[in-house]
């Protein structure tokens, strides 16, 4: 068994990040902001987050998330074989996991257009499967001393 490449883990999870953080951002600049503004008009939305570094503290959140996705598929290849279809299986579970449970509860509970968890379970899943396959995709196991 190959000792896990730490290095490649940090590469992959950096571009990884960087591809995930790319999506949200088309998902929440492009497909939502006019939602946003409009819920923010009527109240349904707050004007300014709660945290003023919030768009900071979602990134960081991504890049860690990608960190995790990346250890679970460098844990997972010895059994399931390493490539695209593993880093994908890993991606769409643990993204369904993060986006799903919270967004049924949000569009069941909430006030505003179930538009929003939708978009936001969106942006979890895909972009969970997204920054997996990019960061397998460049992880190879540390060479034998």
């Amino acid at each position: 068994m190959a000792r896990a490449n730490a290095r490649r883990v940090a590469l992959g999870t950096v571009a990884g990040g960087i591809v995930w953080s790319i999506w949200s951002m088309l998902v929440n600049a492009l497909i939502l902001s006019a939602r946003y503004q409009a819920a923010e008009n009527s109240g349904q939305l707050l004007k300014q987050p709660r945290y003023p570094l919030f768009l900071l503290y979602w990134f960081v959140t991504l890049f860690l998330l990608t960190y995790i996705l990346t250890w679970i598929y460098v844990s997972v290849r010895e059994t399931l074989g390493p490539g695209p279809w593993t880093a994908l299986r890993v991606g769409l579970l643990v993204g369904f996991a993060a986006g799903f449970p919270l967004s049924l509860s949000i569009a069941s509970w909430a006030p505003f257009d179930r538009v929003f968890p939708f978009w936001w379970m969106i942006d979890l899943w895909v972009g969970a499967a997204l920054a997996t396959l990019v960061s397998a995709s460049l992880y190879k196991d540390q060479q034998a001393s």
